[in-house]
């Protein structure tokens, strides 16, 4: 029954060491301010950590899986990101995000979202 304790220390320790250094997304301004229609916008992302843009890829997804790369700029605050996103017309797309942290931690993530017109 020892044995068990220090395996399961070691196995706890290994499992909570990969989790340190990814960059996970903690706030996106999808969720508060909508895309408008037809009109540039810009997409605000705070990480958990510090990013690396110059190594990240981040795409716009549309409908029939076409990606385009959009511009990624760093924000004010460390881990902040501002995303740019062309005019866009209504319908479903998503953000594709390749993200490196500031240790080299490579994170991916696809942020959906719907552009729609006003009522």
């Amino acid at each position: 029954m020892n044995f068990f304790k220090p395996a399961l220390l070691a196995l706890a320790l290994v499992a909570s060491n990969s989790a340190f250094g990814h960059a996970v997304v903690t706030h996106n301004s999808l969720k508060l301010k909508p895309v408008p229609v037809n009109l540039a916008s810009d997409v605000e992302l705070s990480f958990n950590s510090k990013v690396e843009l110059d190594l990240s890829e981040v795409f716009l997804v549309s409908a029939g899986d076409k990606m385009q790369t959009i511009t990624a700029t760093p924000g004010e605050k460390p881990g902040q990101v501002l995303l740019h996103l062309p005019a866009l017309e209504p319908g479903e797309y998503a953000i594709k995000l390749k993200i490196f942290a500031a240790d080299g931690h490579l994170s991916e993530d696809l942020l959906r979202f719907f552009v729609k017109q006003a009522k």
